[in-house]
């Protein structure tokens, strides 16, 4: 025992001090801000980027050779549902595969109420992928008023302004609104712009999930736009989207309105997801009015015959023209608490199941059931690649999943979950060449970082927080598919979390390195 004790005394006197912890050598560095890559080495100590050039001089405790691979800052993830996945499957492994070091949530106006108690949780639980957290609209004046369809009154008001105030304080990077969805819809757009001016004193930002993506696609985008302008902060539209077929091409009109509210000195944004379905709850195909006082409301209203009889054609309407793009078979049942063999079925199947046609006003019957039971989440095939194209390749718009971290193998979710990034670099970077591979990669780190006001991330530049992806742009490519989602990326060799590899060599590494960002910290 004394001789193993003096010879490890011996090796750490004579072992040389190390100059860093990690160093890649050779990589073509693609640095997130839309520069040409170049070829480098990157130095990491203590979590943070501590040297890039050519070469870095000095030594590591491990020193990895990328020749032939593209080194990027970690994708941040600016609109994403992990808050239950994160508990559940802390490891991330969706996200990791992907590349996403960092990830948003409390999107489309929901999110945890009051903050610190979910912050505290976070902080108990060892996790891969760093954590922000935005405040909800949504979550906040249901705390205020539940779901009851009026306005606020000038109390209730100063209430939720209050609740806006206490949360940006513990560490929100801004607001978020979900005024297509109960309650945020019943909200006038000067409520939100009250609320709004709330987050702008702490440096927040505003993003929408706006009141309508369809017919009214642009009156929402200047509603965004207004909340943005008057309300004194940075705005942005999320998931950008044109939903339902009469309305496919309007894309150009929208980015038009958002770029003549730049050229006026509005700062607004877009983010926006690879793919050309959309996916929420099915209550998206019930009129608003409809869902207030919840579902046992719901059940009072359609047992009424003149009400239910207003909500069935509404539906009807929606499968038409709108989320159904025309056809029942569009609106694909994704996970269904109260009968899990519906995952992966149409509305159409379930139409046929109650042995009637698969027409939108029987459909509309079938949508009323499910409701009643509970609901379904589902995936809605009503966008056109066209808008999907010309809003992912301007250079206002970043990349967001719109996903979460989903339990392997559970249900059939969106293939967003597992693909977003990946198949933004193998789809439209190298196949359709769409996007440069650098202006792809700032639309995944320093557009967001900006954006939410991460500011030690997002960029490979010393001082600079050791996110870092590592991945083969020859290679990288998304696997998940609509009917088999459960497939991981491609492409990603080696992923750094706060300079803790998360992924080597195509590997989990079962190391949890992610930390809880608040705003301002």
């Amino acid at each position: 025992m004394v001789r193993r004790w003096l010879s490890f005394l011996l090796f750490s006197i004579s072992a040389p001090a190390q100059d860093h912890d990690l160093i890649i050598r050779n990589a073509r560095v693609v640095d997130g801000t839309g520069a040409p890559w170049f070829a480098g080495d990157v130095a990491v100590r203590s979590g943070r980027i501590v040297a890039v050039g050519k070469p870095v001089a000095g030594t590591a405790l491990d020193t990895l050779d990328a020749r032939g691979l593209t080194l990027a800052p970690g994708f941040i993830d600016i609109h994403s549902h992990g808050a239950r996945g994160i508990f559940e499957n802390p490891a991330a492994e969706n996200l990791i595969r992907q590349g996403v070091t960092t990830i948003i949530e409390g999107p489309d106006g929901s999110s945890p109420l009051p903050l610190p108690p979910f912050f505290a949780r976070l902080e108990a639980t060892r996790f891969a992928v760093n954590f922000g957290l935005l405040v909800g609209h949504g979550a906040v004046r249901q705390q205020v008023l539940k779901t009851e369809n009026r306005q606020a009154t000038p109390e209730e008001l100063e209430r939720m302004k209050a609740l806006v105030d206490q949360a940006m304080r513990d560490g929100a990077f801004g607001l978020s609104t979900g005024l297509f969805y109960v309650p945020g819809n019943f909200a006038s757009t000067e409520e939100v712009i009250e609320l709004a001016k709330v987050a702008a004193k702490y440096g927040g930002v505003h993003i929408s999930h706006m009141r309508d993506e369809a017919d009214g696609v642009a009156a929402s985008v200047q509603e965004t736009i207004r909340i943005g302008e008057e309300g004194g902060l940075p705005t942005q539209v999320t998931h950008h989207k044109i939903i339902g077929r009469k309305n496919w091409g309007r894309s150009a009109e929208t980015l038009k309105l958002i770029h003549a509210a730049r050229a006026r000195g509005v700062d607004v944004t877009i983010d926006a997801y690879p793919y050309t379905a959309s996916s929420t709850g099915t209550g998206a195909l019930f009129p608003q009015w409809s869902l207030s006082g919840g579902p046992k409301a719901l059940a009072e209203r359609l047992a009424a015959p003149d009400q239910r009889a207003r909500i069935k054609a509404e539906i009807a309407r929606r499968i038409i023209e709108d989320r159904g793009a025309g056809d029942p078979k569009n609106v694909v049942l994704a996970s269904c608490g109260f009968d899990p063999s519906l995952a992966g079925k149409s509305l159409a199947d379930v139409t046929r199941a109650r042995g009637l046609a698969p027409t939108p006003e029987n459909a509309a019957d079938a949508a009323i059931g499910i409701q009643l039971n509970g609901g379904c989440s589902a995936i809605y095939h009503a966008i056109s690649e066209e808008d999907v194209e010309r809003i992912l390749s301007d250079p206002l718009t970043m990349v967001a999943s719109d996903g979460g971290i989903p339990t392997f193998g559970r249900d059939v979710p969106h293939p967003r979950n597992y693909g977003t990034f990946a198949r933004v670099l193998g789809r439209y970077v190298r196949e359709r060449k769409l996007i440069p591979l650098e202006e792809a990669v700032r639309k995944m780190t320093s557009l967001p970082a900006q954006r939410i006001g991460l500011f030690d991330r997002g960029l490979i530049r010393p001082g600079m927080a050791a996110d870092l992806v590592l991945l083969d742009p020859a290679l990288v490519a998304d696997r998940a598919e609509f009917l088999n989602p459960h497939q991981y990326a491609d492409g990603v060799r080696s992923v750094w979390v706060n300079g803790v590899a998360a992924l080597r060599d195509g590997k989990m590494t079962g190391k949890l390195p992610g930390k809880v960002l608040r705003r301002g910290k």
